[in-house]
């Protein structure tokens, strides 16, 4: 195994295993620094014991750099796998439905609140079989996690470009999780939206609101025509800062998803489990189309989508009501005319 190689692995499993953001970076930068050193020059301060000096580097990642070169697995790296490295469900729960995705609809980058550059969460989606994603980092309203204004939207639409040029046939579609405003409007240019191949809708603020105005936020915003995608629907947490789900009219929500064809997120975060099974199978009833995403932050959380394939799988959801099984012309053909496969 080559040093970089060990330590974006090791990167990868502490996001997979949720790990607090300052012991990924730790190794995330350490793999940078040495991809950018000769094989010579890493070789040679392995040899003379100065690889810890180096910017960037410290005693735990210079020495799992020391035992790659040493052709052994890193011991740190041989505790983490045999710790996070396995299933993160029992059994077949979900393999099934994670076997016919292709690609996963809702995850964000150092763009706004992600822990990693755009091309790293490509590539990351892609090395797990997919054949697209759609980068959806925050809008501008939620200035905490550094939502992208419409001058910062359209800088990112060039990077996307230049990423799926690198990395084709793979395609990285361009995208938002646009914030919900408190009437159902949408925190974005419409003319923007529209240039986009997915939009996320999601509410992050005034959870709490009454039932009725909270239904009427939400039924307006899935019938815009500019949403593709309801996100994590009841806002709840289920870790760290507790937060309950949001009270609403399920049924004339899911009802409006229906008829304008905006599909209902299974958001697989682990902190969210987004929307609760009762509510899920209250979705599938009414008729709705689903996206399962991960809604990673980093490049280990994109192995978190099973968990939402386990749970659909639970309450009978078909893979041909799921975006994620299309192809990415399918999907842009549906964001942009409305036509799904085999309607």
């Amino acid at each position: 195994m080559e040093p970089v190689e060990a330590l974006e692995r090791i990167a990868f499993l502490l996001e997979r295993q949720g790990a607090v953001t300052y012991r990924v970076q730790a190794f995330r930068t350490a793999a940078a620094v040495i991809g950018k050193l000769s094989g010579e020059e890493v070789r040679r301060r392995a040899l003379n014991g100065s690889l810890a000096r180096v910017k960037g580097l410290g005693p735990k990642t210079s020495g799992v750099v020391e035992e790659a070169l040493a052709g052994r697995v890193p011991g740190y790296l041989a505790r983490l796998t045999a710790e996070a490295g396995g299933p993160l469900v029992d059994g077949e729960r979900g393999q099934r439905l994670r076997r016919a995705l292709r690609g996963d609809c809702h995850l964000h980058s150092n763009w706004s609140d992600g822990g990693s550059p755009v091309e790293a969460m490509a590539r990351a989606a892609r090395d797990l079989g997919h054949r697209w994603c759609v980068l959806t980092d925050h809008s501008p309203r939620l200035t905490i996690a550094h939502g992208l204004t419409a001058d910062r939207l359209r800088e990112q639409l060039t990077l996307v470009a230049a990423v799926n040029e690198q990395l084709a046939p793979f395609r990285l579609l361009t995208g938002i999780e646009c914030d919900i405003l408190d009437d159902g409007r949408l925190d974005q240019e419409p003319e923007l939206l529209a240039e986009l191949d997915m939009v996320v809708a999601s509410v992050h603020s005034k959870l709490r609101m009454d039932a009725a105005a909270m239904t009427r936020r939400l039924v307006a915003a899935v019938g815009n025509p500019l949403v593709d995608v309801l996100g994590h629907c009841t806002g709840r947490q289920l870790t760290g800062t507790l937060r309950p789900p949001s009270q609403f009219d399920a049924g004339l929500v899911f009802a409006a998803c229906a008829a304008y064809d905006t599909a209902v997120e299974i958001n697989c975060r682990p902190d969210r489990l987004d929307p609760p099974r009762p509510l899920l199978r209250q979705a599938l009833a009414a008729g709705t189309l689903f996206a399962i995403d991960s809604d990673a932050h980093a490049p280990g959380q994109l192995d978190w989508q099973i968990y939402g394939c386990a749970r659909a799988e639970e309450c009978g959801v078909p893979a041909d009501r799921i975006i994620n099984t299309w192809t990415a012309r399918q999907v842009t053909a549906w964001t942009g005319t409305g036509s799904t496969p085999g309607r």
